[in-house]
């Protein structure tokens, strides 16, 4: 089973999984966004939705994901938001054309999270900010459990192995501003990131 066909399974059930466990973690990470308006964000990964109720009005929104069903779900927003079905690691968007790129839990989900990573920084503009949110193991952190179940559990939601520095190494004209920990015991960070 793909990703897609999971994701497209998990969409009824994602929302009431996720939202309350998360909200204060989305909360704080796109209280970064330019508050005044004009910019344009990309959403990669948008799911069904759960950062929308804390987007700042008044910006350009494009959303992606790679199912329909999540892409379904997503509620309406007062400022500009275009969904698109396609693909975090190869994004139909040219380069530096969003002023902002939120990646919350999809760097983890895609099966190359280094591409995916790459893909967000390839389409912001020069000084552009990235926001992420994700469970990234520590640089040397044995966390042997979560390694051995992470080949068998990425097949069909998320991967536990990933190492941010050893993505942010991959992606060089990134450029770490803040890195907190969000939850699960600093599992989850939120990072903010610009491009040099």
């Amino acid at each position: 089973m793909g990703l897609e066909h999971s994701y497209a399974l998990f969409a009824p059930a994602y929302d009431m999984l996720l939202r309350s466990v998360s909200a204060p973690a989305r909360r704080r990470s796109l209280a970064h966004l330019p508050q005044e308006g004009g910019r344009r964000v990309l959403l990669a990964g948008v799911g069904t939705g759960l950062d929308v109720p804390y987007l700042p009005a008044n910006n350009d929104y494009v959303g992606i994901d790679l199912t329909r069903a999540m892409l379904a779900r997503v509620p309406a927003l007062p400022a500009p938001l275009a969904l698109v079905q396609g693909n975090a690691m190869r994004l139909p968007f040219g380069d530096e054309s969003f002023d902002c790129a939120v990646l919350h839990l999809i760097v983890a989900v895609v099966p190359e999270p280094s591409r995916c990573l790459a893909e967000a920084a390839r389409v912001l503009k020069r000084g552009g900010m990235l926001l992420v949110l994700d469970k990234f193991l520590r640089p040397g952190q044995a966390a042997p459990l979560r390694r051995a179940l992470s080949p068998m559990v990425s097949a069909i939601a998320t991967r536990l192995d990933v190492v941010w520095e050893d993505l942010l190494a991959a992606v060089p004209q990134l450029e770490v501003q803040s890195d907190e920990p969000a939850l699960a015991r600093g599992w989850f960070r939120l990072i903010r990131a610009t491009k040099r």
